[in-house]
């Protein structure tokens, strides 16, 4: 097997792009509290029975916008080369990720996406459905920090959290300014200083986290 998902799944995830994109469009034009889930069924061709097995919520036809960055860290530093340190890799990752003007770094400022970052952080509901994915980010991270450096599971959860904090305030502060006026590329010299400030701060404090080991890809354990 080649790894790659199957006809089945790959309608399946071009079902969960359809409906998510419906439902933004319409929550973006009419105000997410205004829009009902029928709204979205309706607007998408499809039962409200059908919209619910794909998302449980309103908020979940949002989150799934950002579903792939849920894993950034992780991927990061699961790709850093042999030896080098975690919070170094994931500090390169976060800057490359302003450079590019990432939507997860909440540095992109096109029109869409600065409207998405004004509705989740207006609508309480979503920003609270936007904190499991902060959880998801944590339990993920830990993994590849006990995986590829063998940090004990004490250490590589706590580590995570202090990572994923910073990342997430550096994203939110990002986000804020951008939603509500501020350009990507005037934002983009304070948004490079506040990382390299944060995680200056996270690598005085993780010093001691280990390497990465010379290790077999593939092996989880």
């Amino acid at each position: 097997m080649d790894g790659k998902p199957g006809l089945r799944e790959r309608k399946k995830q071009r079902t969960r792009e359809a409906l998510s994109e419906a439902a933004i469009t319409l929550f973006l034009r009419h105000g997410f509290a205004a829009v009902s889930v029928a709204q979205v069924a309706e607007a998408a061709e499809v039962s409200k029975r059908t919209l619910f097995a794909y998302f449980p919520s309103k908020e979940d036809l949002v989150a799934h916008r950002l579903a792939d960055h849920e894993t950034d860290a992780a991927r990061a530093v699961r790709a850093r080369p042999p030896r080098s340190a975690p919070v170094a890799a994931l500090r390169e990752h976060v800057l490359r990720g302003l450079r590019e003007r990432a939507t997860a770094t909440g540095l992109d400022d096109r029109p869409d996406v600065r409207a998405l970052y004004r509705m989740i952080l207006d609508t309480p509901s979503l920003a609270a459905r936007m904190e499991r994915f902060r959880t998801g980010a944590e339990r993920a991270l830990a993994d590849a920090l006990r995986e590829t450096a063998a940090v004990p599971e004490p250490t590589a959860r706590l580590a995570a959290a202090q990572i994923v904090a910073v990342q997430w305030a550096l994203a939110r502060e990002n986000a804020e300014r951008l939603a509500y006026g501020e350009s990507a590329d005037d934002r983009y010299p304070g948004a490079v200083a506040a990382a390299e400030q944060a995680f200056a701060l996270l690598e005085n404090g993780l010093r001691r986290l280990p390497r990465a080991r010379g290790r077999r890809r593939g092996r989880t354990g």
